[in-house]
């Protein structure tokens, strides 16, 4: 049975709503890239103050490195949810939301509510 017209502006605004939340995670430590859509570019740490080899300088840019590999794994994570998000927003436009993208089926109430961002039902998900 298709969406009624309440149900997908409620689910929209989910999508909107974690949209906003997604953006704003990855700006707390990327940044947009202007040339590339939906790309964010973890910012590198500036490294530490100290421009001496000493081992607490090395230990403190080892840390420095280490934390840079731990944003930018979850910049990653964070992007692939993004684009499944606008995804799923343009497919709202489109007048495809709630169809499964690999047989084009109805994508069940339930699975769109418990993940609005859906793209395929159960038997077809990843």
């Amino acid at each position: 049975m298709p969406l009624d017209q309440k149900t997908r502006e409620e689910l929209k605004q989910k999508l909107l709503a974690e949209k906003q939340e997604l953006e704003k995670l990855l700006s707390g430590f990327a940044k947009k890239d202007p040339k590339m859509k939906g790309d964010w570019d973890t910012r590198f740490p500036k490294m530490g103050e100290k421009s001496d080899f000493s081992s607490g300088a090395l230990e403190e840019r080892a840390d420095e490195v280490e934390e840079y590999e731990t944003e930018l794994s979850e910049e990653f994570a964070l992007e692939e949810r993004l684009k499944e998000v606008n995804d799923a927003l343009e497919r709202m436009e489109k007048g495809q939301y709630g169809l499964c993208k690999e047989c084009g089926g109805e994508i069940p109430l339930e699975r769109l509510q418990a993940n609005p961002a859906a793209a395929a039902d159960i038997e077809h998900a990843k």
